[in-house]
This record gives structure tokens, C-alpha cells and sequence, in this order.
């Protein structure tokens, strides 16, 4: 009998399977969630300064803090997950997070709303580093493109639907709303999480290899050096336009400050044996190029995602639901070609593909160029349709580009390089557009002016019409010529307005076309995954 026993072959459980594609779905929601927060939050402002008897100077406070603390803690995702686990990592994230949305909802002064929202930007900051890294670890490089191209779904859509649906919570319900819808989505991030992803082998054996070498040691100086760096660059993007940029003592202290202490930190982390952002890796030709990709993306996409609504808003007197009508159409193209993508990636060089990209976009901007005040609903969103169809081209095969020549020991590090790129493309997209919208508003209004005068016979026979209009409507002569001259005024300024748009968006088709010239220095290498790449 005994025999027998031995005799048995004894079988080792078979580890569990689990879909990627539930991995993919389960960590895209929680980025999607975060980027949507991050432009939620923008239409509440008014509402928030009013709830908590502030001023809406102090409550652009309420997004500075935000971005301050995920500024800080965006490149520093990959050393953080390798320290604690990049499961447990991401899992503290999603709950910080979340817990902190809820305090954010329930704060009863703007100073705690602002603390609040410091912790909410560490949590943030963390999630879409350390999502794509799992993306890359869990899916093979020939079906890697197709994760991709659900992520930049995420990464499109979530800024295009933000500010309509904030401003429709806001006007429905409470400006605490914006923040408590983030918890049961947390909460669900956070169920699937614990339950289908876990670390691979490879970081595994990485971090412990790591570890018995004693190079897991906290890099104190490189924290501080970069956490101060990235927080002064932040503060200077992000405050520099109402500041009055160089001419405010405070926006050249905190500039002074950045790039003394980021000049050190690079100096630093490339002396170090086990740098907390491994710059090193900028070496490797195709991943320094697609990090400059990574950041004209996000140039690009925020700085026009900030111009289309407000140039609807203010000089169409679109509501934020209706502007959010224009940019909807455009991430549908995305999710609708995402599929096509991942197909032509296999079959068309990378390089191709992202020139293609950049071509379309360059054509989308230089058609919003093109508008006037009275451009209609039709040419807006189809500007937006045929923009989201040369963004469509972008993120995938940019993707694909990163991580084409990279060890996969490194797609960790890598992931927080590219996050951080992108990151940084959107924050200074936005402050160029803020500050030339000022800029040149104030420009053509003062060329508008000059030739709005008593010898100019089309002013005055404007003036004469409208004064005439106004007493037909019982005004007095007195008071008719001066809301005749106001309302002319108005007209100047609309129309300076509206050539200052036009400029941001020609300006930033110049970027798009420029941007094809880098696919000429590409390395060639194995888009299908199947060998090893071609160098």
C-alpha cells in the first residue's frame, strides 16, 4: 500500500490565470479617475472660493497644491515601488487617494481643502507610472500596443469630459460631489486590485537582488534635491501668468531655486549607484526620443484642451456642458481607431505612424486657426474629430518606441521617465497658452484701438448707427453715444480675443509639424514582439 502512495505523482497546484485584460481595465480606472479629478476640479473653483468664504486667488490654490505634490512625487513612483512592492505601492496610492478625495469633500476650510489636496496629489502621482509599468510587464511586446491603446484612452478622454461633467456636478449637486465620486471608484480599484494583480518573477527577483546588495538604501539628498526642484518648477508654471512672471520677485526666487537644486540632482543621481530617477537610461537612443515625444504630446493635448473650452465659453457663450459637446467627438475617434492602431503598429514602422500623427494634428490646429466669431458648432467639432484622428497615432506607437531597446529590468524605471515627460509637456502646454492668450489679447487690442478713431469713417459710422439704435429704445442722446462707444469697446476686445486663440492654436500646429523631424533619428527595431529587436 505504501507503493502505491509513493507511487503517485505528486502534482504542484497550478498558479492561478488570470486575464490581462481585467489587469489592464482594473489599473486603467484608477488613471482614468485621477486625470479626470485633476481637470474636474478646474470648473469648481468659483463655487469652491464662494463655499469657503476665500477668494478665487486663494482657491487657485486648491490645483497648485495638487500639482506641486504630484510633481514631487511622479518621479520618484519607480524607486517607491520597488522599496515597498510596486502592488502595495499601487494599492496605497489608490487608497490615499480615495481617502483623501473624501476629506477633500468634507473639509470645512480652504487651508484643510489644501492639505487635503496635497495628499490626494502624492497619491495621484504615483498611479499612471506605475499602471504603465504593469501594463508592460503583463502583456507581451506583440500585444503590448493593444494596452496601449486602452490607456491613452484614459489619458484623452478623461481631460476632454472633465470640465462639462465637473460643471454640470457643480451646478446639479455641490462642488463637494466633484470630490466624493472618487471614492467608490477607488474602492473598486482597489477590490480588483488586491485581487488579480500581483508583482512579476523578474521585479521580484530584482528588488531582492536589489536589496541583498544594500542598493536599496533611501537616497535622502536625491529626494530632497528633486522633491524641492520639481516643486519650485511647478509653482513657477503654475502661479507664473498671474504673477506677472519674471517681473515678481517670488516667481524668480522659486525659478532661482529649481534650476539650482535640479542642475545638483542630476549632477547627483548620475553619480549614484542606485539613483532614485535613473537618467542613465536617456542614453538608450529611442527612449530619450520618445520622452520628447511624450512631452509635445502633452504640450499639444493639454495646451489646446485648455484653449477649446475657453475660447467656446468666453467668445461663444458656449456653457461648459455644451463645450464639452466640441471635445467629446474627439476622444470617440480615439476609441473608435484604437483597434486600427493596434493593427497598423505590427505592420508600419513606428516612425511612420508618429509622423503621420503629428502631420494630422499640425493640420487640426492650423484649421482651428483658421475660425472666426462666427465659425458654428458643425466646424468646432469637426476640428476636434480630425485632431482626435492625429492623436489616435500617437500614443501607441510612441509607446512602442519607449520600451523598444530597453532591458525589461528597466521598465519600472522607464515608466516614471515617460509619466514624468508627459506630465511636464502638460504643465508647461498650459502655462504657454494662459500666458499668450494675456499676451497677445493685450496686443491686438492695442493695434484694434489704434485704428478705432474720429478719422476712421467706418468707426464712425458704427458709432452712429448704434448711438441712433439706442434712441430708438428711449435713451438718451448723452446716454446712447456712451453705451454706443462700451459696446464698441466690447467688439474691440472680443475680436482681440479671438486673434490672441488663433495665434495659440498656430503656434502650436508649428510645434506639431516640427515634431516629425526626430522620427528621422529612430533605431529600427522588432514591432512585432515575435524576435529579438533589431538594433
Amino acid at each position: 500500500m505504501s507503493a502505491n502512495v509513493a507511487a503517485i505523482p505528486i502534482v504542484a497546484p497550478r498558479p492561478r490565470v488570470i486575464n490581462p485584460w481585467l489587469i489592464a481595465i482594473t489599473v486603467t480606472l484608477a488613471t482614468f479617475m485621477e486625470l479626470l479629478d485633476t481637470a474636474i476640479a478646474n470648473v469648481s473653483l468659483p463655487h469652491i472660493a464662494g463655499g469657503l468664504a476665500a477668494s478665487y486667488d486663494e482657491s487657485t490654490w486648491v490645483l497648485t497644491s495638487y500639482l506641486v505634490a504630484n510633481a514631487i512625487i511622479l518621479p520618484l513612483s519607480a524607486w517607491l515601488s520597488r522599496v515597498f512592492g510596486r502592488k502595495n505601492y499601487y494599492m496605497t496610492c489608490v487608497g490615499l487617494f480615495a481617502i483623501s478625495s473624501l476629506m477633500c469633500g468634507l473639509a470645512p476650510s480652504l487651508g484643510l481643502l489644501i492639505f487635503f489636496r496635497v495628499l490626494q496629489g502624492i497619491g495621484g502621482g504615483g498611479l499612471a507610472p506605475v499602471e504603465q509599468a504593469i501594463l508592460v510587464d503583463t502583456f507581451p511586446a506583440n500585444k503590448r500596443a493593444a494596452a496601449f491603446a486602452l490607456y491613452s484612452m484614459a489619458i484623452v478622454t478623461a481631460p476632454a469630459i472633465g470640465p462639462p461633467l465637473g460643471g454640470w456636478i457643480t451646478d446639479n449637486f455641490s462642488w463637494r460631489w466633484v470630490f466624493f465620486i472618487n471614492v467608490p471608484i477607488g474602492l473598486v480599484s482597489l477590490i480588483l486590485t488586491s485581487r488579480i494583480v500581483s508583482d512579476p518573477p523578474e521585479f521580484k527577483r530584482e528588488v531582492e537582488e536589489a536589496r541583498a546588495a544594500g542598493r536599496l538604501r533611501i537616497d535622502y539628498v536625491g529626494i530632497l534635491l528633486i522633491a524641492i526642484g520639481f516643486a519650485c518648477l511647478e509653482v513657477v508654471l503654475d502661479r507664473g501668468q498671474e504673477d506677472d512672471w519674471f517681473g515678481s520677485h517670488f516667481i524668480v526666487a522659486f525659478f532661482a531655486l529649481a534650476v539650482v537644486t535640479l542642475v545638483v540632482a542630476i549632477v547627483w543621481e548620475l553619480r549614484h549607484d542606485d539613483p532614485v530617477v535613473e537618467l542613465a537610461l536617456l542614453k538608450e537612443r529611442n527612449f530619450a526620443i520618445s520622452n520628447v515625444f511624450y512631452f509635445l504630446f502633452g504640450f499639444i493635448l493639454f495646451g489646446s484642451t485648455v484653449l477649446i473650452p475657453q475660447m467656446l465659453q468666453s467668445l461663444y457663450g458656449y456653457t461648459a456642458t455644451d463645450a464639452g459637446l466640441v471635445l467629446g467627438p474627439g476622444a470617440l475617434v480615439i476609441v473608435i481607431l484604437a483597434p486600427l492602431v493596434v493593427q497598423l503598429v505590427k505592420r508600419v514602422p513606428v516612425s511612420r505612424l508618429i509622423a503621420f500623427g503629428f502631420v494630422i494634428l499640425g493640420c487640426s490646429l492650423w484649421y482651428y486657426a483658421s475660425f472666426n466669431l462666427a465659425t458654428n458648432y458643425g466646424k468646432e467639432a469637426f476640428a476636434r474629430v480630425v485632431q482626435g484622428f492625429g492623436l489616435a497615432f500617437l500614443f501607441v506607437p510612441t509607446s512602442q518606441l519607449a520600451y523598444s531597446l530597453l532591458p525589461r529590468n528597466k521598465n519600472n524605471k522607464a515608466s516614471s521617465l515617460t509619466n514624468l515627460f508627459r506630465n511636464w509637456g502638460g504643465s508647461f502646454g498650459i502655462a504657454f497658452v494662459t500666458t499668450m492668450i494675456q499676451r497677445r489679447t493685450q496686443y491686438h487690442r492695442s493695434i484694434l484701438v489704434a485704428h478705432v478713431g474720429n478719422e476712421n469713417v467706418t468707426f464712425q459710422s458704427m458709432l452712429s448707427g448704434i448711438t441712433s439704435q439706442l434712441m430708438h429704445q428711449g435713451y438718451s442722446a448723452s446716454d446712447a453715444a456712451v453705451r454706443a462707444i462700451a459696446r464698441i469697446d466690447g467688439l474691440v476686445q472680443q475680436q482681440a480675443s479671438m486673434l490672441a486663440f488663433l495665434d495659440c492654436f498656430w503656434i502650436l500646429g508649428v510645434v506639431a509639424f516640427c515634431a516629425p523631424i526626430l522620427t528621422f533619428f529612430i533605431r529600427r527595431f522588432n514591432q512585432t514582439g515575435g524576435g529579438p529587436a533589431a538594433h
